[in-house]
């Protein structure tokens, strides 16, 4: 047959029906997206409607800074069981004191644990070891610090750094007050808590996540550890996502981990090639669990450094990397961050040792295990000013991610104030408020005594002044007694 023209009848419905087709499928996949998403948003918003309270650790022990701090965690987490805490946990407040430098997350676990199994003992009558050993849950958060990055608002609080205030409202002996950082990590994480039995669960006191995976029970490996595990990225993603500033996690075949701390793409690559093939990928969010068997193996490893309080050994340099990487790598990786080889050497070999007898004592395949919290979970971080800035402002927003943070901050009402002379738009959150006139916009307050306000962008939290006219700001903790009041308008100030 001849060439069609461009008027054939034919030519025309076919053309047409390959448009139609190309719509549908477009159609189709935009559908499939909505469904993910919505899929997505029905799992986080599940983790956050579990995260009241009601379950949780049968212990908490919390690592502080100095005896001050203990006391007064051991009494506020007291007070507030059944809504951080779960009603019924033991409270253990126990602080670390160290050498000077510190004991690093990993020894500072284990001496956190050692001090919290005596005071449980001597004042609760409860042997700690025991209760792990036959199914308690045990949660530990790190706070010790002095909060350089968050500098001043820990100041304010006599440098209590997990005491830091959020922009929601708790009731403690009768009266509202503000939720502070480390009781929302717990409320958080207490949705762990049931997967857990028998192990020891850690955590750091200043970052939330929530999970956009149903949560993994632990017990496959004597150790694992979270994760935002996806695809392996580009080296221009690992660039761009700031990777190399994390921990990396890979998972294999067989369901091992291995961890790679802070290190660029191409180190990365490297390490990874002896690692058979890789599962899954994704940075770590540092926090991890210990079954019963390798704490108490672990307490019995380093009883020398934990009795001498000088040495200073991280969870993801001084445990998992020399038990999961080949000892070249690892000393390469040591040596890089200032280690000579002969110590790297050295303490791999160590712990090559201990996990051989840990292995023979307790059969497994592997030691590292990973739990992944998805590739697509929130990840709140309050540990420094520009982020507790950007995450509280997060709840002026209208996303997705937005509403799951005001979901879990328990904010019913973006704003209680009810005097008519304020004009509060759609967007801000203010709650516990006294204000008289003025204009609210796109802010967070809580907590603010004032007869005129004019603020955008700012976050305000337990203020009280005569005026307050500022942009971009954080005025925390602050009384002004001043007819002039507070005028912070060049953006991005704290006070």
């Amino acid at each position: 047959p001849g060439e069609a023209k461009s008027g054939d009848p034919c030519l025309v419905l076919l053309v047409l029906t390959i448009r139609l087709l190309s719509i549908h499928l477009l159609l189709l996949l935009v559908l499939f997206l909505l469904l993910d998403m919505s899929d997505t948003a029905a799992v986080l918003l599940q983790a956050i409607n579990a995260m009241d309270g009601s379950v949780g650790f049968d212990a908490i022990i919390v690592c502080t800074s100095n005896i001050a701090q203990e006391n007064y965690w051991q009494q506020r987490l007291t007070k507030t069981t059944g809504k951080t805490a779960r009603d019924g946990a033991l409270i253990l407040a126990v602080h670390e004191d160290w050498g000077s430098g510190g004991a690093g997350n990993g020894l500072g676990t284990l001496y956190a644990y050692t001090k919290a199994r005596n005071k449980a003992k001597e004042e609760f009558g409860v042997d700690l070891d025991e209760k792990i050993t036959k199914g308690w849950s045990v949660g530990m958060y790190h706070t010790a610090g002095k909060g350089t990055r968050l500098a001043p608002l820990p100041g304010s609080e006599n440098n209590n750094k997990p005491g830091v205030k959020l922009s929601s409202m708790l009731e403690v002996d009768g009266v509202e007050t503000e939720l502070t950082i480390l009781e929302a990590v717990i409320r958080q994480t207490n949705s762990y808590a049931p997967h857990r039995k028998g192990r020891l669960s850690v955590f750091w006191g200043d970052q939330v996540f929530i999970p956009s995976e149903a949560i993994t029970p632990s017990g496959s490996h004597p150790a694992d550890i979270l994760a935002q595990c996806g695809p392996m990225p580009s080296e221009s993603e690992w660039k761009e996502r700031g990777l190399d500033k994390y921990g990396l996690i890979a998972v294999n075949a067989k369901g091992n981990a291995a961890q790679v701390e802070k290190v660029s793409y191409q180190t990365a690559m490297d390490i990874l090639k002896s690692f058979g093939e890789i599962a899954q990928v994704g940075p770590s969010l540092g926090s991890f669990s210990l079954s019963a068997a390798l704490l108490i193996a672990f307490l019995s490893e380093f009883s020398p450094e934990i009795k001498a309080k000088v040495d200073k050994f991280d969870s993801d340099p001084h445990f998992w990397m020399p038990m999961t990487l080949p000892k070249g790598e690892y000393s390469k990786i040591m040596v890089s961050k200032g280690s000579t080889a002969a110590d790297a050497d050295k303490h791999f070999a160590r712990l090559s040792k201990f996990v051989d007898k840990f292995k023979k004592d307790n059969p497994c395949d592997g030691m590292l295990g990973c739990i992944s919290t998805g590739a697509s979970c929130y990840w709140w971080d309050y540990g420094q000013v520009t982020l507790y800035a950007k995450n509280n402002l997060l709840a002026t927003k209208d996303t997705p991610e937005a509403h799951a943070l005001r979901t879990f901050l328990q904010i019913k009402s973006r704003s209680t104030l009810k005097a008519a002379d304020v004009s509060v738009d759609g967007k801000s959150v203010v709650m516990g408020c006294k204000v008289d006139k003025g204009s609210i916009k796109e802010s967070v307050c809580s907590t603010v005594e004032c007869p005129s306000v004019d603020v955008e962008g700012c976050v305000l939290v337990n203020v009280s002044a005569k005026k307050i006219k500022a942009r971009d700001a954080i005025i925390y903790n602050v009384v002004d007694t001043s007819d002039d009041g507070i005028e912070m308008v060049g953006g991005g100030e704290v006070r």
